[in-house]
């Protein structure tokens, strides 16, 4: 199946560093779902909690459906995320034992599901920032120079 992307989430790849990825399905209302395919979502500061054995997404804003009438959706409720219960104990583990975060990576379509990209982090230090845009700026000169 095709992949289309909707939305990533660059400040995750900047605060943390990334391990383990999973993909999650969503439970999306009719009109959360018109407003992703229009590209209404943004990701910035959301994240994933586990709780009872259910993975749920928190603060990711998708926007009002213009043409939504009194049925129209809450911006920021909590949404329930579709994980098999493997995947879920694994990530359940990390987070407890070693300190894990669970971000959102990106949301794309997979046929005509919306799916999400979620993975295990760590928070990146000060030092690991600069050291990631030091190295953006390096690869960026030297792709700069080769272009001349």
């Amino acid at each position: 199946m095709q992949k289309k992307i909707i939305t990533t989430n660059k400040k995750a790849y900047h605060d943390f560093l990334i391990f383990d990825k999973f993909s999650a399905g969503l439970v999306l209302t009719g009109t959360e779902i018109k407003s992703i395919r229009k590209g209404a979502i943004n990701l910035k500061d959301s994240f994933v909690k586990i709780e009872d054995m259910e993975a749920f997404l928190y603060n990711a804003h998708i926007s009002l459906y213009e043409q939504g009438n009194r049925f129209n959706h809450e911006e920021k409720r909590i949404r329930k995320l579709l994980l098999n219960k493997k995947e879920i104990l694994k990530m359940l583990g990390k987070v407890k034992q070693e300190n894990y975060t669970i971000v959102p990576l990106e949301m794309y379509f997979s046929g005509r599901w919306a799916k999400l990209d979620i993975a295990l982090a760590k928070g990146k230090k000060l030092y690991d920032k600069r050291d990631a845009l030091k190295k953006k700026d390096i690869q960026r000169d030297i792709s700069k120079a080769a272009k001349r």
